[in-house]
């Protein structure tokens, strides 16, 4: 049985939008308290928790693309505001000719 083989099913994909939604949260703590440390430090620790965060995203975009279940309340913050609206409000509009 391998053990490297990683599982890529709905589950999966909740555990990688938490792992983000971490991150995310790091990452706005280190935004918050910006007088602790200088601007350099603090742009660097910025650029280690993006290349961590990084390929998180993409697994996750990727999984979403092929068509992995997924529910709305589990997605990370930085992925809530990036829909315009709700899959469940969204309506087909039909064109109705004037007469």
């Amino acid at each position: 049985m391998k053990t490297s083989a990683l599982r890529r099913d709905k589950y999966f994909l909740r555990d990688l939008h938490q792992e983000i939604d971490l991150y995310d949260r790091k990452l706005a703590y280190l935004n918050h308290c910006e007088d602790s440390a200088a601007s350099g430090d603090r742009g660097e620790a910025e650029k280690k928790l993006l290349a961590k965060r990084a390929p998180l995203e993409k697994t996750a975009r990727e999984l979403v693309a092929l068509g992995v279940e997924y529910e709305e309340k589990d997605l990370p913050r930085s992925f809530r505001g990036m829909e315009s609206e709700p899959r469940s409000t969204r309506k087909n509009l039909t064109l109705v000719k004037p007469t």
